[in-house]
């Protein structure tokens, strides 16, 4: 049977079909629960603040107006402090035990944190919120990195995709699920705000459930170990190919050879501090900041505001009331996980990712500049405004933000960081990026509420302008990666590697014409090492 996903091969390519099958999507798609956990959580709270029945149990419809605001800030940034934490603890742990253990201990500390927040105290809620964090923060972190590692080449960005998938269709239960609790639940009852709450339990669970069987350890960490021949026997599965396969040979090959430069560029050992300062080498510390960069301006353009407090910012444009709030921000939640999943299955590894950043920030840029102008001329923060066609309009514009945002902003920082750096540093490279995810949204979401009572249509204008930002950075700077063989990205960042983006690519296209690859590029290097001492 044909896949309807594959994608077409080079001419002349010897790289077997087999290895486009349905196991690297099923181990993907087990795995990436995990970004369900996130992406419930990034939808269900904003709504959940604004049910009757939870505010009510946490005494927030008390609370004179600054006292919510706090409030309200406290509650939704104690998951990002904790998924801050979650990476450093994700990153100590992979190094030591593997990569599937850090998915699977993740699950079992978020549904600790589940439980903590259905007990119904503020201190126990706070508590809960940051244990969730901690989970979702660790396995934020290694997902993306065990796809990337464990994906053919061809379709690396689709697979590291369906992270950002299953998260924007988590997202869209979360909207969905606040919407109909609102709509057929008393906000009496702690039922309404219990069922939001509880169903964080199905995706762990699932993620529990589904690793053991579908999710084998990642090769390249395995290599990385010495333990070679439990790589093979694991590529062989995830490869669906015999044993003894050339194919495999020669990738287990090129991964050798990959680390076994590396380990002598380090001096011959491998240790934690040894990681840290090989982050600040000549060629790695670039890919690093990019990484980084990438995950900073993903936040500054405004989405987690719009995730966490959608029914804030609907409000801002004048669309008041629970109901509508919430049906209007399930919309948007659909809207922007049919663009991601399109995106991400059909167009990432044929058109690319620095494409996409440059076009989706044109169109980010031009709703967040609209929706300034309309809440400043209206006034929409301090009044209600009629419905009319402006409001409306500005509605238009937060939807059309997702389309652009979800095809570009959305999931290319994670596969852009999940992919470019060597073996040795590429948990910890990582570990960097998703710090800065965690970082930039706690400022972000805590600081949303302040500056919607602060500055007002300002808000807007702040995220619009770092979306230009976000613009010129991916235009000078980020490279296009699509069809690279993880080994092979050194051949774009090298040491002596040019800086902007499109110099980058063409060295790297240059190189591959030239029939290098990490197994040739390494075995010169050290040919001449070997010349070198015995002249």
């Amino acid at each position: 049977m044909k896949n309807i996903f594959a994608l077409h091969q080079v001419p002349g390519s010897n790289i077997p079909n087999e290895i486009y099958g349905y196991r690297p999507y099923l181990l993907a798609f087990s795995a990436a629960w995990a970004s369900s956990m996130y992406g419930y959580d990034s939808a269900f709270i904003g709504g959940t603040l604004s049910l009757p029945s939870f505010q009510s149990a946490y005494g927030l419809d008390k609370a004179p107006a600054r006292e919510l605001t706090a409030l309200s800030s406290n509650i939704v940034s104690t998951f990002q402090a904790g998924a801050f934490f979650g990476c450093i603890l994700g990153f100590f742990t992979a190094e030591r035990l593997g990569r599937r253990p850090v998915i699977m201990g993740s699950a079992g500390v978020f549904i600790v944190g589940v439980v903590l927040q259905l007990i119904g105290k503020l201190g126990l809620l706070y508590a809960g919120r940051a244990c969730t964090g901690l989970g979702i923060g660790a396995s934020s972190t290694m997902i993306p990195i065990y796809i990337a590692e464990c994906s053919p080449a061809l379709i690396r960005g689709r697979l590291v995709g369906i992270f950002e998938i299953m998260l924007q269709i988590a997202l869209v239960f979360g909207f969905w699920v606040n919407y109909g609790v609102a709509k057929n639940i008393p906000g009496e009852t702690n039922k309404q705000w219990h069922i939001p709450v509880a169903v964080q339990f199905i995706p762990a669970g699932l993620l529990l459930i589904s690793v053991p069987f579908c999710c084998p350890e990642s090769p390249r960490w395995l290599v990385s170990k010495n333990r070679v021949s439990q790589a093979r026997k694991n590529l062989l599965w995830i490869r669906n190919l015999p044993d003894g396969h050339s194919y495999i040979d020669s990738e287990l090959s090129e991964i050798e050879a990959s680390l076994t430069h590396e380990l002598e560029l380090s001096g011959g050992k491998r240790s934690t501090i040894r990681i840290f300062r090989e982050l600040g080498a000549p060629g790695i510390r670039w890919r690093v900041t990019m990484g980084v960069l990438l995950m900073l301006l993903q936040n500054l353009t405004g989405i987690n505001a719009i995730n966490y407090y959608s029914p804030t910012i609907l409000k801002s444009i004048g669309f008041s009331g629970v109901n509508i709030g919430l049906l209007a921000t399930g919309v948007y939640g659909l809207i922007k996980m049919l663009t991601t999943v399109v995106f991400m299955v059909f167009f990432v590894d044929r058109f690319g990712r620095r494409p996409a950043l440059l076009v989706g920030s044109v169109g980010a840029m031009i709703a967040m500049y609209y929706l300034a102008a309309y809440s400043s001329l209206s006034g929409s923060f301090n009044h209600t405004p009629p419905s009319d066609g402006g409001s409306r309009a500005a509605l238009a514009m937060i939807y059309i933000y997702a389309i652009f945002y979800g095809f570009s902003w959305n999931g290319i920082p994670w596969i852009f960081a999940s992919e470019v750096l060597p073996n040795q540093v590429r948990t910890l490279g990582m570990m960097c990026a998703v710090c800065m995810q965690w970082l930039a949204q706690f400022i972000v979401v805590y600081s949303l509420p302040y500056m919607v009572a602060g500055i007002t249509y300002g808000t807007f204008v702040f995220f619009g302008t770092a979306t230009v930002i976000a613009f010129f950075f991916a235009y000078f700077f980020v490279p296009e990666t699509k069809g690279v063989v993880l080994e092979d990205m050194d051949l774009m960042f090298s040491p002596d590697a040019p800086w902007l983006a499109t110099a980058a690519r063409k060295r790297y296209l240059e190189a591959k014409a030239g029939g290098l690859n990490a197994t040739v590029l390494y075995g010169q290097d050290e040919k001449a090492d070997s010349q070198h001492v015995e002249a």
